[in-house]
């Protein structure tokens, strides 16, 4: 997880380049989708954008008519049985215009660099582990997009009651 904080600067620059976006698209296979909802989850509570995630294998059944020239897709490869696939993914959604942050494994770096430039890595560790160490720079991308909209990241409006009054 150190390995992860120490790319913060990383984490703010690519904030302060999507923040003006209205929608962001989180896709993943697997565990990389439930990694994609935390991230779109996160996202949309204290950043006010509208965020929502797919399972990327899904994409054809109507989620890839919402991408086109701008959209921003959060791309998820960090699950390494299925990252040829995920890469499939990417290939679709820059073909129709997206924007693409990649989060992957440091091993599949060069792979992903090949296909977008905005990319994030963390460490390689075992696969029921990636999400754990992946959380952490969509949960920090989602703080400093927040920031740079000037939203109140303290006090997210509507969740302090609904979060902690049953």
């Amino acid at each position: 997880m150190e390995r992860v904080l120490e790319r913060c600067e990383d984490i703010q620059r690519f904030a302060a380049e999507y923040f003006n976006h209205d929608s962001i698209f989180f896709i993943g296979r697997n565990l990389d989708y439930a990694l994609g909802l935390e991230g779109s989850l996160k996202l949309k509570e204290i950043s006010y954008i509208h965020s929502e995630a797919y399972a990327s294998g899904e994409l054809k059944h109507g989620t890839i008519s919402l991408i086109e020239d701008g959209t921003l897709v959060v791309a998820l490869g960090t699950y390494g049985a299925l990252f040829d696939k995920a890469m499939s993914n990417v290939i679709e959604v820059k073909a129709r215009g997206a924007d693409v942050l990649a989060l992957t494994t440091e091993s599949h770096r060069a792979e992903m660099e090949k296909t977008v430039s905005s990319i994030l890595t963390i460490p390689d560790t075992t696969p029921m582990l990636q999400p754990s160490l992946g959380v952490v720079p969509l949960q920090l991308f989602a703080y400093y997009v927040a920031l740079q909209r000037g939203c109140d990241v303290d006090k997210p409006r509507n969740l302090a009651k609904s979060v902690t009054v049953e």
